[in-house]
C-alpha cells in the first residue's frame, strides 16, 4: 500500500450531501472494472459520460485543471449506501489521495484507509471555506494535507486540524496493512506465545506438546 505522509495538490469541490457508493461507482461499469482492475473508468460514470459515451464537458471531473485534483471536497455523509469496496478503489485509481468531508459512511471510511485513501473529517464550515477558495481560484490554488500533523492547510494559509484512528493512521503513514503491522511485532508475539504455551500447553495442540 502506498504511504501517505504529506501531500499538496488541487482540491476538487463536489459539495453535495449523501454522495453514495452507487454514484461513485455505478453498477453498470463495475463488472468491467472488476475484470481488468481499472476502477477509475467507473468513477462517477453516470455523470462523467453523455448518452453516446463521450465525456460530458459540463461535469467538473472532465475539466481542466480539476481533472488533475489530488483531493476531493464533499458535504455530509460521503460514501454512504452499499458496502462496495470499489468506491474507494475507483477514487484512488483515478488519482485522489484524500476525501475531505464533515462525515462519511462507516464502511467506506474504513475501506478507504485499506486502499491508500485518506478520509478527512472537518466541520462543514471549514470544508465550505476551502471549497470557496478553490472555486475563486478556478482550481489554480492548492491545499496541503498532512497526516503526520493531522492538518489541512487551505490556499490562504489557514490550518484546520482533524483526527484519525491511531491504527488506521499508522497504516497509511507506513504504507502497511493490518497483517504487515502485526508481523512487525513478531518478537512480542513469539514472546507471548512462549510464555502462554508454558501456562496452557493444551491450547497449542499436539505439535506444541511434541516440540
Amino acid at each position: 500500500m502506498e504511504r501517505f505522509v504529506k501531500l499538496r495538490g488541487i482540491a476538487l469541490p463536489m459539495m453535495l450531501v449523501n454522495i453514495d457508493t452507487d454514484q461513485i461507482t455505478p453498477g453498470k461499469e463495475l463488472v468491467r472494472a472488476k475484470l481488468d482492475g481499472k476502477y477509475a473508468r467507473a468513477l462517477f460514470s453516470n455523470q462523467r459520460y453523455l448518452a453516446d459515451g463521450s465525456p460530458d464537458p459540463d461535469f467538473i471531473l472532465n475539466r481542466e485543471p480539476w481533472n488533475q485534483a489530488t483531493f476531493l471536497l464533499a458535504d455530509r455523509n460521503f460514501g454512504c449506501g452499499s458496502s462496495r469496496e470499489s468506491a474507494p478503489k475507483a477514487l484512488r485509481d483515478w488519482g485522489f489521495r484524500a476525501i475531505i468531508a464533515p462525515s462519511f459512511g462507516g464502511i467506506f471510511y474504513n475501506s478507504s484507509f485499506r486502499n491508500g485513501l485518506l478520509p478527512v473529517e472537518l466541520p462543514i464550515e471549514q470544508v465550505k471555506e476551502i471549497a470557496r477558495q478553490m472555486r475563486a481560484a478556478d482550481g489554480r490554488e492548492q491545499i496541503t494535507v498532512d497526516l503526520e500533523s493531522q492538518t489541512v492547510t487551505a490556499p490562504d494559509g489557514r490550518r484546520y486540524s482533524f483526527n484519525t484512528p491511531s491504527v488506521l493512521r499508522t497504516m497509511l503513514l507506513e504504507g502497511q496493512d493490518e497483517i504487515a503491522i502485526t508481523l512487525a511485532r513478531r518478537v512480542e508475539i513469539d514472546a507471548f506465545r512462549t510464555k502462554d504455551r508454558a501456562l496452557r500447553p493444551w491450547a497449542y495442540g499436539i505439535s506444541s506438546r511434541s516440540a
